[in-house]
């Protein structure tokens, strides 16, 4: 990854793909930009960036099933989900599709930066009125786990705070411990849940009811 991580922004309203533009430019090198699923697709097979920012609602190949296509050519390139509503079944199905941060586009600038630096820098980012649509629908309705939890009181710290959107050096200052701790804690939940990442194991985790 380059030292200005590189971002790719697929986006059918052109002001608010240039308002995209404007604020991630200021963090991050832009590797291109595109209106549609299909130039967006090629856009991104070509350039290769560290971050695709992916609209859902985009004309011909839309935003889950242009995540689907990038997750499966080029697992490498993370990408950041923005949705204009917290619809719940487009925030599962962006979910299911892939997706390594979830952003409003009602959300402010710095958002949308935050979840893509986290995203490139191999965290999980959830706005936070996502999150609560996630939660409502895995968390059990009585708010406890279904039999016992393989994770640590601390590991659920961690890991409650990396389904908030928290990268590794915020959470290790949250919780006041080391940031090799924090990614000691991460590579045990990780393995304890059978998870490949930490969108992966959040998920997991919310759905079996353990945070």
């Amino acid at each position: 990854m380059s030292e200005r991580p590189r971002v790719a922004i697929v986006e059918d309203h052109a002001l608010t793909r240039e308002g995209m533009k404007t604020a991630l430019a200021q963090h991050f090198e832009i590797a291109g930009e595109a209106g549609d699923g299909e130039s967006g697709y090629e856009l991104i097979l070509r350039e290769k960036p560290d971050v695709a920012v992916i609209d859902l609602g985009l004309p011909g190949i839309d935003g889950i099933a242009l995540t689907e296509r990038v997750r499966k050519e080029l697992p490498e390139t993370r990408v950041v989900i923005m949705t204009m509503v917290d619809v719940e079944g487009e925030v599962l199905a962006a979910l299911a599709a892939g997706a390594d941060a979830y952003c409003l586009k009602s959300s402010p600038a710095d958002a949308l930066v935050d979840a893509v630096r986290i995203a490139s820098e191999g965290g999980a980012y959830f706005d936070p009125r996502i999150a609560h649509v996630v939660l409502s629908r895995f968390s059990p309705r009585g708010g406890s786990a279904s039999g016992p939890s393989p994770l640590t009181p601390r590991e659920v710290e961690v890991l409650r705070l990396i389904a908030d959107g928290k990268a590794n050096t915020e959470i290790a200052k949250e919780l006041f411990i080391g940031l090799g701790t924090v990614k000691g804690h991460i590579r045990d939940i990780l393995e304890k849940l059978s998870a490949a990442d930490r969108t992966q194991a959040a998920v997991v985790a919310l759905r079996r009811g353990l945070i």
